[in-house]
């Protein structure tokens, strides 16, 4: 008898089987039948070559049957030797046909015998160069972003960041099906399947040594326990969480989220907007799509602006980070503006913009 839910069960004890291995972005393979004409190519090369050598030093070579070595004995002869048949009609007699042998002709045999075998061993050099890109990717991987879960939330957030000039190479996604982390990687992302409640999962997508870390899991609570697990883990990195209660968001501040993100209540406001202001709506979407039309950004003081009102800089300030207060640009604490101050900007985007490396998006609801 089944109790109910027993399959679901089922399921998610088959994922926790799951090695939780790191899937990098597939580099791109050559079709099979180009694989195997250039195999064909490179024994026909070998071939030739070693049937070459044997014709050039023929007087070191004896034919049991009619004495001297011609050019069709030279070709017999590297056949029988690479394919290791060896009838023992042609023979090496002399010193040098015998060193050439041993020296030559010997490595040509094992590279004539590595290429007939060339599918098996594709399998292990496969294994073997995923082995080293996955440890080169972990020697290199720092200060990269991790992001639980990659649906809607998860997708845009990355899409927001990457637009900002962040590569897709230091770009983590961590989610519990296979199917998704697929879609991910064929993005051009790195991919750990597993649940990222568990701390090894985590560890495997180096969140130790990410520098933020976007979560944007299905459920409140699986969101509450990664930003537990994550923060234990790193302590520096800055976490932004996505939740759909608004109830819950002062949870997740609580276990160790930088922000939180409403995002049914977001959703709503802008549903509300856009029914009073159609106008409004749209630019406020407009802000909301990073990398079209406008965009608010979070950018350094730079020294030209400094000791100038909000109203003196070019670029439209919507608010002044000083310290750990934002400032309403109508502020009058703000006064003059100081080189250690942020400003959140909107500015529009062209395709001359350049991305300062320093400038980064504002948290998308």
């Amino acid at each position: 008898m089944k109790l109910p839910g027993h399959d679901a069960i089922a399921r998610q004890a088959d994922e926790h089987l799951v090695t939780h291995q790191v899937t990098l972005p597939r580099q791109r393979v050559e079709r099979p039948l180009r694989q195997v004409t250039k195999r064909v190519v490179i024994a026909l090369v070998v071939l030739v070559g070693t049937a070459l050598i044997v014709y050039f030093d023929r007087d070191g070579y004896t034919d049991n049957s009619d004495g001297p070595v011609d050019l069709l004995d030279a070709f017999y002869y590297a056949t029988v030797t690479l394919s290791t048949t060896g009838y023992g009609d042609i023979t090496p007699v002399s010193d040098g046909a015998r060193f050439t042998n041993i020296f030559l002709i010997t490595p040509l045999r094992v590279l004539f015998l590595i290429i007939l075998v060339g599918t098996t061993l594709e399998v292990l050099t496969e294994r073997t160069r995923e082995e080293w890109r996955l440890n080169r990717w972990r020697t290199a991987l720092r200060e990269h972003t991790v992001v639980i879960g990659f649906g809607t939330k998860g997708r845009s957030a990355i899409q927001t960041v990457c637009a900002t000039g962040l590569k897709k190479e230091q770009v983590v996604v961590v989610d519990p099906s296979s199917k998704v982390i697929d879609a991910a990687t064929a993005d051009g992302y790195a991919g750990v399947v597993g649940d990222a409640t568990r701390s090894d999962v985590l560890l495997r997508a180096e969140v130790q040594r990410a520098r933020q870390i976007i979560i944007a899991t299905q459920r409140d609570d699986t969101a509450v326990l990664v930003t537990l697990t994550a923060r234990q883990l790193n302590r520096k990195a800055k976490i932004v969480a996505a939740v759909r209660e608004e109830e819950n968001a002062p949870l997740l501040k609580q276990s160790g989220a930088d922000a939180v993100i409403t995002s049914a209540s977001a959703a709503g406001r802008l549903l509300g907007l856009s029914v009073l202001s159609p106008s409004a709506g749209m630019v406020m979407e407009d802000l909301i799509q990073q990398g079209s039309g406008l965009d608010m950004v979070e950018r350094p003081v730079i020294k030209a602006e400094v000791g100038k009102g909000v109203r003196e800089i070019e670029d439209l300030v919507v608010s002044v980070v000083r310290g750990h207060r934002v400032l309403g640009y109508d502020d009058p604490a703000i006064g003059k503006v100081q080189l250690t101050d942020r400003l959140i900007t909107i500015v529009r985007v062209s395709p001359h913009r350049q991305v300062a490396p320093d400038m980064k998006p504002l948290p998308q609801d």
